[in-house]
């Protein structure tokens, strides 16, 4: 099995190296890649990037490989900041949120021809997650998803025989875990908190979206959305949701998920769902679908190697993207990171049980609607649900006023 990998390893570097020429006169090139913590533990990442800069640069003895690690705060007045001054890095790992406003800018190169080779072996969600106006923008290296994870026990106790698999369903058990004292749902109002991983899952499964399909208005408050506001607060009321609903966060550790004061989160990570074990036992843990409205939806992202207008050594970037993106690489970074593969092709050597049970939402991955303000408006909307929660404005509303900000926002108030 060493064997095989090795040769599929050594064939992937090949490829990577035979793919572009030089982008260089000189006899060597230098690509700067800047990294962030997706692999947490500081001793495990330095350890995994610092072989690939050495299997790398063997395979590759004409290019200089500086994979320079950042934090995540202030990623994007950095990214931006390069950007602009034309300098920092070649490649840098971004998410779709973050690429239009670059693409728009014309500070980032598509990328089309990095994966065009083997396009079919990827997700198909995670390319158009990073396309903008019919061209690709990232190569796609990890995929991030969510999931509802649940208290098989408090389910039981309560008499509910089948785990909800929809909002309907979700809401018709509410009473009786109320009953035990239990609410259904352990929702963080928070604003502090990524709508992507509270209101929005909800707003997606009812067919809404955040902007208009122009994107020059906001849409959270149409009929899908006013209903999706509605559901929480139906469940509020049935004693569905915890008492400080609107002000806890999603922490599962020492949070009333953990404590056994609600029995389920619609928008987990698989990391919530190991915290989870730890507290109440992994064996009482269960891993579902996306709560299904008119669909299935499950946010997730994928992290993707972006290419600077700026660089130098273009074609030793896009060598070092192909390599990044290759199955075996993409796959060990899977199993160092606890994200996923990009690509059906890849086997994550020594997958926990959890993290498979999680894959099987990949297929319903969303990103969430892409728009170079999206992080304003998240900002702008957060509050006014959090009022609705304390019950200071109804759905309507609270959407409506919410709606009349972001609108300013965009410039069409």
């Amino acid at each position: 099995m060493k064997k095989a990998v090795a040769v599929g390893l050594a064939a992937a570097l090949s490829l990577a190296a035979a793919g572009c020429g030089s982008s260089s006169g000189s006899d060597k090139s230098t690509v700067t890649l800047w990294m962030y913590p997706v692999i947490a533990d500081q001793a495990k990442a330095q350890a995994f990037w610092g072989k690939v800069e050495k299997d790398f640069e063997a395979a590759n003895p004409t290019v200089d490989l500086k994979i320079d690690q950042q934090p995540w705060e202030g990623r994007q007045e950095k990214v931006t900041t390069a950007l602009v001054s034309k300098k920092g890095f070649d490649l840098v790992v971004l998410g779709p949120d973050q690429i239009p406003q670059y693409a728009q800018q014309g500070t980032v190169e598509a990328v089309d021809d990095i994966v065009a080779p083997a396009k079919s072996s990827y997700l198909p969600n995670s390319l158009a997650a990073l396309t903008v106006n019919g061209k690709l923008y990232g190569v796609p290296i990890y995929q991030t998803i969510t999931a509802p994870i649940y208290n098989k026990k408090l389910f039981a106790d309560a008499g509910v025989e089948k785990v909800p698999e929809t909002l309907a369903e979700l809401k018709e058990a509410a009473p009786k875990l109320a009953a035990k004292k239990v609410a259904v749902l352990d929702y963080p109002g928070k604003p502090d908190v990524s709508l992507n991983q509270s209101f929005y899952p909800i707003l997606w499964a009812n067919g809404g979206t955040v902007f208009s399909a122009d994107g020059k208005t906001v849409a959270f408050n149409g009929q899908e959305g006013v209903a999706s506001l509605q559901f929480l607060l139906d469940l509020k009321a049935a004693g569905g949701l915890p008492e400080n609903t609107a002000s806890k966060s999603n922490d599962i550790e020492g949070g009333p998920l953990a404590a056994g004061k609600t029995a389920m989160y619609h928008a987990a990570t698989a990391g919530m769902a190991d915290q989870l074990g730890a507290a109440i036992g992994a064996g009482n843990v269960g891993i579902g679908l996306p709560l299904e409205g008119t669909k299935r939806v499950a946010f997730g992202i994928p992290g993707a190697l972006v290419l600077a207008k700026h660089s130098e050594s273009k074609d030793a970037a896009k060598k070092l993207a192909t390599y990044l993106a290759s199955p075996e690489v993409s796959g060990a970074l899977a199993k160092e990171s606890g994200f996923f593969p990009a690509r059906t092709d890849v086997t994550v050597p020594d997958q926990s049980a959890t993290a498979k049970e999680f894959a099987k939402s990949l297929q319903y991955a969303f990103p969430g609607d892409t728009h170079p303000k999206a992080r304003q408006v998240m900002s702008v909307l957060a509050p006014h649900i959090q009022a609705a929660l304390l019950g200071k404005e109804d759905a309507k509303t609270a959407l409506d006023a919410a709606a009349k900000e972001a609108n300013q926002l965009l410039g069409t108030g």
